[in-house]
């Protein structure tokens, strides 16, 4: 890993454009080849992106070391750095990955393999689908053969849907995926969970996990 504060700009040149003027950011390249750049705010989504496979080129013009950051689709990610203040390499070693809680482990596996609880014709590609910000806890195709990225939670709140987000908008620069929706499943969903979700065209689907375990009795119910 390596970590460079610097004054910069960034230009990202793809099927979109985008420009950040000059300002003092926190660079971040990762060990499997991911650039991110990141303001201090926004918690820990970065302000521009490229995930790998990618190549990083490092040369300089008279004012500015240039960084250039190309992807497959021959995406490109242009740093142009006036100044560095510091910067910092070195190895965290193998991490042991997020453990969740027994119930919401468990519900991730109920529904990989009861995938038809999202609807009929629905096909699982894979469970904890890796990505260059962390695992999707579940990528499928519906019956029409979109992309579907499904997060899981025991109580879905806000933090959730943020987390979604992130995981669809990386998703859907992948031109072999995209157009990828979501779908926030959890036991209970908290109301302004579902709002920001809404909102931002993301399903929720609240699940019965004793149904989903076989311990639904339908003769013990009034309705």
């Amino acid at each position: 890993m390596r970590l460079v504060i610097a004054e910069c700009q960034v230009d990202y040149v793809g099927r979109l454009s985008a420009h950040l003027p000059m300002a003092r950011r926190l660079l971040l390249l990762k060990a499997d080849g991911s650039v991110s750049v990141h303001a201090d705010d926004r918690a820990y989504k970065p302000l521009n992106w490229m995930t790998p496979p990618c190549t990083l080129v490092e040369t300089e013009d008279d004012e500015h070391l240039l960084w250039e950051v190309t992807n497959k689709a021959g995406e490109r990610l242009i740093i142009r750095i006036a100044g560095v203040e510091h910067d910092w390499s070195g190895m965290l070693g193998v991490d042991p990955g997020l453990i969740k809680d027994g119930v919401e482990a468990h519900l991730q596996q109920l529904l990989a393999e009861q995938v038809a609880t999202f609807g009929d014709g629905w096909q699982l590609i894979r469970r904890e689908y890796p990505t260059a910000i962390g695992p999707v806890d579940l990528l499928c195709r519906d019956d029409a053969g979109t992309a579907v990225a499904v997060e899981v939670k025991r109580r879905g709140e806000i933090d959730g849907v943020e987390q979604l987000t992130r995981y669809l908008d990386l998703l859907n620069r992948d031109p072999l995926l995209a157009p990828v929706v979501g779908v926030f499943a959890a036991q209970e969903i908290k109301p302004q969970a579902r709002t920001l979700a809404e909102d931002r065209g993301i399903r929720c689907l609240v699940v019965d996990y004793d149904a989903l375990r076989g311990f639904d009795n339908s003769a013990d119910r009034l309705f």
